[in-house]
C-alpha cells in the first residue's frame, strides 16, 4: 500500500523528496509563507498555493487513515473483520467509501430489520437470501410462525424476512458504489416551484429546471439548495428506476429461476425504494453541495487575493465619503499615512441648498488639507454622492488636480462597529469610522481590509452558505499569503496586520505594538527578539516578512532573511559592490556581473541554493520594494456616468469587481456594476472566467444591453460579438 507521501507526490505531480520535505517542514511547525519563501531548495520552489493545497490534502489523508483504523478496530471487536474486508478498507480512497464498508457493522438504531431479528426470523431470511435448494417461501415460513414471538401468520414471517434482506442489500457497499456511479453517469437533478402560482423571484430560472448530474454547475447547485431551504423549490435526483433496480438485482439474484427468486427480487425493489435510493440521493446531493462549496470557496479565494493585492494609492491626502440618506454623508480626511486630519457630516441628498452647502464645506476641507483623492463608498446614496463629487471637483477647478474613485465598502460597517474599530478610533462614532476606513482602503487596501472578516468583503458567491470552518481557513490562508508577499513595516503596522505575519498571532502582534509604544520604534530586526513571548522559532518565521526602514542595516528593509545576510553580503563582494551601493540603488549591473561570474558558482560560494540567491538579487536591486507597485493603477475619475447615459456599443474602461462561475461584474463608473457573461469575455473557449479575469483588473468593455428599469447592464469584452449582435 502506498504511503501518504507517495500518494501526494502522484496527485500533485511533484518530486517525492520535495513532498516529503514539505510534510516534514509542516510537521515541525513552519508556516506556509515561510516554507514557500525561505525553503525553496527543499521543495523545488513550489508556490504558496501548492504548499497550502498539499497541507490540506495531507490533513485529509491522515484523517482518512485514522478513520480506517477506527473502523477496522470496531469491526474486529465484533469478531467480523475478515482479510478481504480489511484489504477493502485499506484500499478505500475516500471517507465515503470507508463508511459504506462499515455500514453493515455500524451500530444501528432500532429498525424494522432488527425487530424481525428479535422475532427469530433471521434464519428464514438467510435461507431465502441464499437462493439455494429451498422450498417455496410460503412453505419455509410456516416453521417460523410463533405467536409468542409476535409472528402470527406466514405473511408476517415473510414480511420480517423481507425487512432483514432489504437492509442487508441496502448495506452492501458494492451496490451503493455502483448505484452512485450510475447516477453520476445517467442521473439528472430536477427542481420545480414549490407553489403552483409562483411569484417572480431570483429562483425563477429553477422553477422548471433539469440538468445532468455530471454537468450541473456549482452555482446552480448552490442556488437550488438555497431555494429548497427557503421553501421556494422542490429538488430531487432523477434516475431511471428500472435501470437502477436492475443494477441492484444483478448484484443480488444468483438463481434466476429458483423458488426464492421472486421473493428476493421483491426485496431488492423494497430495498431500493425504501432504503437505498433515499439514502444515496441524500449522499449525491451532499456530494454535489460539497463540490460546489469547494469550488465557490476556491473562487472566493481567487477573487480575494487580487482585491487585497490592489495597487495602493500611497502618500496622498485622501478624503473618504461614506454615503447615506437619513444620516447624511460621513466625511473623513486622512493624511498620506492614514492619520485622521478632519471629519464632518454633510447632507447632499436633503435638498439643493444642503447640496450646495456640502460642496462649499468639502471644498474648504480639500483646500485646507491639500486633498488629492476622494474615495466614495459604493453603498446607499452612492450615485447621488458621486454626482455631487463631480460638481465639487468642477467647482475647485482643474488646477487642484483632485480625482475620485468608487471604493467597495463591503465590511466597512462591520469593522466600524467592531471592538477593533472602537479600540483604534475611540474618539469617533461608528459612522465616522466607516468614512475613515473607506479613505484608507484607497490608500492601502491590504492594510485596511485585513481588519475585516474576509467573508464580509463581498467578493464571494453564496459565501453565507459555505461551511464556516473551511471557508474561514481558506480565506485566512489567502490573507496570510498576501500580507507576507508584500511585507510589513514593523514600526507602523497595526496589530491586525501584524497578526497575519508568518509566525505571529493576535497575542504576539499585540505585544509588538505594546513594545513599540513603550520603547519607541524598532531600530533593527534583532530588536524584535526582545518582544515578550516572541521566541526564536517565531522570530525565524516572521523576521523576513517584517521590514525596519529605520535600521542602519539595509537588509533589514528587504525580504532577505537574517539567516541569509552573510550570503547577501558575500554576493555583493563577489560582484564588486558594497552595502552603500544597496542604499543608493547603484546595483543596475548586478545581474550581469552575477551571470558573468556564474550563478551556480556564486550560490555555492555563498552557501545557498540558486533559488535563494536569485531572491536575494531581486531584493538587493529593489530594497523596500512593494510588489503591488507593479500592478495596473486604479481608475481614478473626474466625471460621472449614469445608467441613462449608456448606449449599446459605447466603449468604456472598467474595473473587475467580482468574478463568478458565469461571468464577471465590472465597475464602469455607473452606480450599478455591469455583467460580462462568460460567453462575452473572450472569443476562445474557457471553462471559467477566472482563466482570463481577476478582481481589480482594468478592462475595456462595450455596452451590449441596458435595462434601466431593472438596473441591469450587459457588457461584452468582444467587439466582434457586438458587431454580430
Amino acid at each position: 500500500m502506498k504511503t501518504i507521501v507517495e500518494r501526494l507526490s502522484e496527485e500533485f505531480g511533484k518530486n517525492r523528496e520535495h513532498v516529503q520535505n514539505v510534510v516534514t517542514l509542516l510537521d515541525e511547525g513552519n508556516t506556509v509563507p515561510f516554507i514557500a519563501r525561505y525553503r525553496k531548495e527543499m521543495h523545488g520552489a513550489m508556490d504558496d498555493q501548492t504548499i497550502r493545497s498539499i497541507a490540506d490534502r495531507l490533513a485529509y489523508l491522515r484523517n482518512l487513515d485514522a478513520r480506517k483504523e477506527e473502523v477496522k478496530k470496531s469491526v474486529e471487536g465484533q469478531g467480523k473483520l475478515t482479510p478481504e474486508l480489511s484489504e477493502a478498507i485499506d484500499l478505500a480512497s475516500t471517507l465515503a467509501e470507508v463508511e459504506d464498508l462499515y455500514r453493515p457493522f455500524k451500530p444501528k438504531r432500532r429498525t424494522r430489520a432488527t425487530i424481525a431479528k428479535e422475532k427469530g426470523l433471521e434464519p428464514l431470511a438467510d435461507l431465502l437470501f441464499a437462493q439455494g435448494d429451498c422450498p417455496l417461501p410460503e412453505e419455509a415460513a410456516k416453521e417460523y410462525v410463533d405467536p409468542e414471538k409476535g409472528v402470527n401468520t406466514v405473511e408476517e414471517a415473510l414480511a420480517g424476512a423481507n425487512d432483514i434482506i432489504a437492509e442487508r442489500i441496502s448495506d452492501d457497499a458494492e451496490i451503493r458504489k455502483d448505484l452512485k456511479s450510475l447516477i453520476i453517469r445517467c442521473g439528472d437533478i430536477k427542481s420545480v416551484s414549490a407553489k403552483k402560482d409562483a411569484e417572480d423571484t431570483v429562483y425563477r430560472n429553477y422553477y422548471s429546471f433539469t440538468s445532468e448530474v455530471c454537468r450541473i454547475q456549482g452555482h446552480q447547485v448552490l442556488a437550488i439548495d438555497r431555494g429548497e431551504r427557503e421553501g421556494i423549490l422542490k429538488v430531487a435526483v432523477d434516475i431511471n428506476r428500472d435501470v437502477a433496480v436492475g443494477l441492484v438485482k444483478r448484484h443480488v439474484v444468483t438463481k434466476p429461476k429458483g423458488n426464492a427468486t421472486a421473493f428476493v427480487e421483491a426485496a431488492c425493489e423494497d430495498a431500493y425504494d425504501r432504503l437505498i435510493f433515499p439514502s444515496v440521493e441524500r449522499e449525491m446531493r451532499g456530494m454535489l453541495t460539497d463540490a460546489a462549496c469547494e469550488g465557490a470557496i476556491g473562487q472566493f479565494a481567487l477573487n480575494l487575493k487580487p482585491l487585497l493585492m490592489q495597487r495602493p494609492v500611497k502618500g496622498f491626502v485622501t478624503m473618504g465619503l461614506d454615503p447615506g440618506y437619513r444620516m447624511g454623508c460621513k466625511v473623513a480626511v486622512v493624511d498620506g499615512t492614514g492619520k485622521v486630519l478632519d471629519t464632518a457630516v454633510v447632507y447632499p441628498t436633503h435638498g439643493e441648498r444642503q447640496r450646495q452647502d456640502c460642496i462649499a464645506k468639502l471644498g474648504y476641507m480639500i483646500r485646507k488639507h491639500g486633498v488629492k483623492h476622494i474615495a466614495i463608498g459604493n453603498g446607499t446614496a452612492s450615485r447621488e454622492t458621486e454626482a455631487m463629487t463631480v460638481d465639487l471637483i468642477a467647482s475647485l477647478g482643474h488646477g487642484m488636480g483632485v480625482s475620485y474613485m468608487i471604493v467597495n465598502e463591503a465590511g466597512a460597517s462591520v469593522y466600524s462597529a467592531s471592538k477593533l474599530g472602537a479600540e483604534e478610533f475611540p474618539e469617533y462614532d461608528v459612522n465616522l469610522r466607516s468614512a475613515i476606513s473607506i479613505a484608507r482602503r484607497l490608500q492601502d487596501p491590504l492594510a485596511e481590509l485585513v481588519k475585516i472578516d474576509p467573508k464580509s468583503i463581498g467578493v464571494g458567491q453564496y459565501q453565507h452558505d459555505m461551511p464556516e470552518k473551511r471557508l474561514s481557513e481558506t480565506l485566512a490562508g489567502v490573507v496570510e499569503d498576501c500580507v507576507n508577499a508584500v511585507g510589513v513595516d514593523v514600526n507602523t503596522a497595526s496589530a491586525p496586520l501584524l497578526a497575519r505575519v508568518s509566525g505571529l498571532n493576535a497575542g504576539t502582534a499585540a505585544n509588538v505594538v505594546k513594545y513599540r509604544e513603550e520603547n519607541g520604534s524598532f531600530l533593527n530586526r534583532k530588536q524584535i527578539l526582545k518582544v515578550p513571548k516572541l521566541g526564536a522559532k517565531a522570530f525565524e518565521q516572521c523576521a523576513g516578512f517584517l521590514r525596519v526602514p529605520e535600521s542602519e542595516e539595509v537588509l533589514d528593509n528587504t525580504a532577505v532573511h537574517p539567516e541569509s545576510y552573510g550570503a547577501a553580503k558575500q554576493l555583493l563582494t563577489l560582484c564588486g559592490y558594497s552595502e552603500a551601493d544597496v542604499k543608493t540603488g547603484n546595483l543596475s549591473e548586478l545581474r550581469d556581473r552575477l551571470k558573468a561570474y556564474s550563478v551556480e558558482r556564486a550560490a555555492k560560494t555563498c552557501g545557498v541554493g540558486v533559488p535563494t540567491l536569485n531572491d536575494i538579487v531581486t531584493e538587493l536591486m529593489k530594497p523596500g520594494r512593494d510588489p503591488r507597485d507593479e500592478l495596473p493603477a486604479p481608475v481614478l475619475r473626474t466625471d460621472v456616468l449614469e445608467i441613462k447615459d449608456l448606449k449599446p456599443g459605447m466603449e468604456l474602461k472598467g474595473t473587475v469587481r467580482n468574478v463568478i462561475d458565469f461571468g464577471a461584474f465590472v465597475d464602469i463608473g455607473v452606480h450599478q456594476d455591469g455583467l460580462v457573461h462568460i460567453s462575452q469575455i473572450t472569443n476562445r473557449f474557457i471553462r471559467h472566467p477566472s482563466e482570463v479575469l481577476s478582481v481589480g483588473d482594468v478592462v475595456t468593455v462595450w455596452v451590449k444591453e441596458v435595462d434601466e428599469k431593472k438596473g441591469r447592464i450587459s457588457l461584452t469584452m468582444r467587439k466582434d460579438k457586438l458587431k454580430q449582435d
